[in-house]
């Protein structure tokens, strides 16, 4: 069985709350204050509805008829720590596509990861690859995808990924590791039969991950926001995509930073393509659109 990544010590406990400065009496504005200093996202008065939708569920658990209701629940009754998973999984979005941004994955095969089977040439550290904001796993699965290719053409090698996101519900999705058929039309056939299970019966329409792929890939939570990661610091391949602009301008440049630091020296990260003038400053060069390479 495979290495996975993990954890060099047990992640950090929650951040404290932050002052809210600004929300005044308005308990959506009090809600967002928290959201945003926790996670980073931003929920303008806009997104009200959007958020009382997507909270309805636990709002009825609970027997609030209101988003006001549930939010005075939060901060008067004391019960914000342990709704914050699911005001959380509320408030991500989790947009992700196989082979999304295609590019990316041919640079994947054809230089990163020969480079990092190099530098890991005496076979005692696997190749480590890191999904960031994995989402549903889409992302993390077509990684796996590329690395038992490269294995399967250019001959074995050891590999592991970890795969993070602040969302448990969509951790727990993309562990599960199945698909329907409209999500899997970016994956060319032939890899489609070689790396994934058809459902039959009851199951037909749904796709399952192989489990050859599936024991080289580790999910967890994490927070990008947190002020260190308990991962190693000597990753590869890191995927930090479409999710930095939910993020200030201030918190994009510290994660990227963070991330970096986790970056073996000539680690590859890639972002998404509407996120490369993040990279300026940190200790990365670019060598491909949206692709960096970490440099001493």
């Amino acid at each position: 069985m495979a290495e996975t990544l993990n954890p060099e010590r047990p992640a950090p406990e929650a951040a404290p709350l932050r002052p809210q400065a600004g929300a005044g009496d308005d308990a959506f504005g009090r809600f967002a204050a928290f959201v945003e200093a926790e996670i980073g996202v931003r929920l303008p008065p806009s997104k009200r509805m959007m958020v009382a939708g997507r909270l309805r569920r636990r709002m009825t658990e609970l027997g609030h008829a209101t988003l006001d209701d549930y939010i005075r629940h939060l901060f008067r009754d004391g019960a914000l720590e342990a709704e914050r998973t699911e005001i959380f999984d509320a408030v991500t979005t989790n947009k992700t596509d196989f082979f999304r941004e295609p590019a990316h994955f041919r640079h994947l095969s054809d230089s990163a990861l020969p480079e990092a089977i190099a530098r890991r040439r005496d076979g005692r550290q696997p190749v480590k690859l890191w999904s960031a904001a994995a989402s549903t796993g889409a992302e993390a699965w077509t990684m796996a995808i590329c690395a038992a290719e490269h294995a399967r053409v250019s001959g074995p090698f050891n590999w592991a990924i970890l795969a993070t996101d602040i969302n448990t519900r969509v951790i727990r999705d993309a562990r599960r590791a199945v698909y329907p058929d409209t999500m899997l039309a970016p994956v060319p056939p032939d890899l489609r039969a070689r790396w994934m299970m058809r459902g039959c019966d009851d199951q037909s329409g749904q796709w399952r991950i192989v489990p050859e792929l599936r024991r080289h890939v580790c999910f967890a939570q994490l927070n990008l926001l947190d002020a260190s990661y308990p991962l190693e610091r000597d990753i590869d391949i890191v995927f930090l995509r479409n999710v930095l602009i939910y993020f200030s301008a201030e918190d994009q440049a510290r994660i990227v930073g963070h991330v970096a630091g986790h970056l073996v020296p000539g680690g590859i990260l890639y972002l998404g393509h509407s996120e490369s003038m993040i990279a300026q400053g940190a200790a990365l060069v670019q060598i491909a659109p949206a692709t960096f390479r970490r440099v001493d």
